[in-house]
This record gives C-alpha cells, sequence and structure tokens, in this order.
C-alpha cells in the first residue's frame, strides 16, 4: 500500500467512524449538562438534597462525605477530553476508537439518566440504572485493557483513555454500593438480622475484594485505584466526623483503601517485572 493509498483512506473513512464521534461527543455533551443538573448548578437540585437527602453523607453508613464527590471534576474533564480528542481526524478510523465509542457513549447516557432518576425522586430506578451504568463501565474499560496493543501509543491518548475510564470504574464502583445502600435502607430492608454496622463492614469488604480483582484484571493500573481508594477514605471522613458517626465502619473503610493501594501497587511491581523479563536482550 503506498503512502498516498494510506492519505486517502483516512480522508475517506467510513460514515459510521464519523457518526461514531459525533455520537460519543453529543454524549458527553448530555453528561456536562447533567452534572449541572445534579449539583444544582442549572435549576436542579443537588443530588445530596434529591430523593429525600437518600443520598447525602448522612443518610447510611456507606455514604461518602461531600467532598469524596469533586472528584466528578476530574472525570468529567477526562471524558470531556477524550470526546474532543477522539473526535480529531487522526482518531476517526483507529481501531481503539471503533472498539471503545459505543461502550463510552453507553456510559455517558447512563450517567445522565442516573441523574434525573436521582432529579425526580425515584431512588429505586437510580440504583437499577448506576447498576447498569457499572456493567457498562466494566464493558468500557474491558475493552480499554483489551486494546491497549492497538493504534498509535501517546501520554494523551494513556491519560484520556486509560486514565479517565479508570477513575471512572474506581468512583462508580463505591457510588453503587451507597446508592443500592441507600435503596434499600429507605424500602425498609432490616439486614436479615444483621446490624447496619456489620452489613457496612461487609459491603466495605466487598469494595476492597472489587479493588484487588480490578488490580489484578488491569495489571495493576492506577487510575481505578486512585478513585476508589478516594472513595472509601471520604467514606472514613464521613463516619468519623459526620453526624452518623461509626468508628468500626470508619476504620474498615481505611482498611479496605490500604488493601486496595497495596494490591494495586504489587500487581503493577509484577507486571513491569514480568514485561522486563520478556523483553529481548
Amino acid at each position: 500500500m503506498t503512502h498516498d493509498t494510506v492519505l486517502d483512506s483516512g480522508r475517506h473513512a467510513p460514515h459510521s467512524d464519523r457518526m461514531r464521534q459525533l455520537l460519543v461527543a453529543l454524549g458527553a455533551v448530555v453528561a456536562v449538562v447533567g452534572s449541572f443538573i445534579g449539583s444544582g448548578a442549572a435549576g436542579g437540585t443537588p443530588i445530596a438534597q434529591a430523593a429525600g437527602g437518600a443520598l447525602s453523607a448522612d443518610a447510611t453508613l456507606i455514604a461518602p462525605a461531600g467532598g469524596a464527590f469533586s472528584i466528578w471534576s476530574v472525570i468529567y474533564l477526562g471524558l470531556v477530553g477524550y470526546a474532543v480528542w477522539q473526535f480529531l481526524p487522526a482518531q476517526r478510523a483507529d481501531d481503539r476508537q471503533r472498539r471503545l465509542g459505543y461502550p463510552v457513549l453507553l456510559t455517558l447516557v447512563l450517567n445522565a439518566a442516573w441523574i434525573l432518576s436521582v432529579q425526580a425522586g425515584l431512588l429505586a430506578l437510580s440504583a437499577v440504572v448506576i447498576l447498569l451504568l457499572l456493567v457498562a463501565l466494566c464493558w468500557a474499560y474491558g475493552r480499554a485493557i483489551a486494546t491497549r496493543g492497538l493504534g498509535r501509543r501517546s501520554v494523551l491518548g494513556t491519560l484520556l483513555v486509560d486514565g479517565a475510564l479508570g477513575l471512572y470504574l474506581g468512583w462508580v464502583s463505591i457510588a453503587t454500593a451507597a446508592n443500592i445502600t441507600s435503596f434499600l435502607q429507605f424500602s425498609g430492608f432490616e439486614g436479615f438480622g444483621w446490624s447496619p454496622e456489620a452489613w457496612a463492614i461487609a459491603i466495605l469488604g466487598v469494595a476492597g475484594l472489587v479493588g484487588v480483582l480490578v488490580a489484578v484484571w488491569s495489571s495493576g493500573s492506577v487510575a481505578p485505584m486512585l478513585s476508589l481508594a478516594w472513595g472509601l477514605v471520604w467514606i472514613d471522613v464521613s463516619r468519623v466526623s459526620g453526624a452518623l458517626s461509626s468508628r468500626p465502619v470508619a476504620m474498615a473503610a481505611l482498611v479496605a483503601a490500604a488493601v486496595v493501594v497495596v494490591a494495586t501497587i504489587a500487581v503493577r511491581i509484577a507486571a513491569v517485572r514480568r514485561e522486563r523479563a520478556d523483553a529481548p536482550r
């Protein structure tokens, strides 16, 4: 194939590639507009106050303190950056973007749907939607892991794909646990005889296990670890300084965060050593 042929194929990329790029960009716009509504800046009720306060920092023992939600600014910045970057002509026919585009689009749409369901006070629906969002993020991040060897690698591409999606996945993992816990509590679930603290500690244990599994799955990627540990630490803060205090739950959150961090570092070191051992000499 000649150089002119390569250039020509880039100029005449399939219509489906352009459509994918456009839809992802529009999805990012929808998600950002939804975030403004969810923050109360565009006339909506802040998430912590919506649905009767079911998702506030003191609603359940799993709810993180309000400062935790500042991570959404970083996540949205990364997602908007990704939407713009993937829209560039150089990314139009990129095999990695072809495989990532629609999974990422689904997460953006579900994100906005979750905010709207909370705004409408539909707590049960919000629990279903955020669970679907978590599944979609696992799909998208799995595609990101599987396609690391495709296309031309760059620092910017790594930050906007692996970094943004990783932060998104880690944080939504914590948000899903908090949302479902809130739904169960507000629906009258009595815990099969377990105390609320026992349930909270068990859920935090599962969150720590999820962090370890993601570390192994992603060969020690840092981004999911950062947001997952961030959420766990803010649960600790909420249980220590908030109205709904619990020392055992606070300690369990810190232990879970430490396990996630240590496991990710250990897996990353092992992955680097394997790469060096397999490298040609």
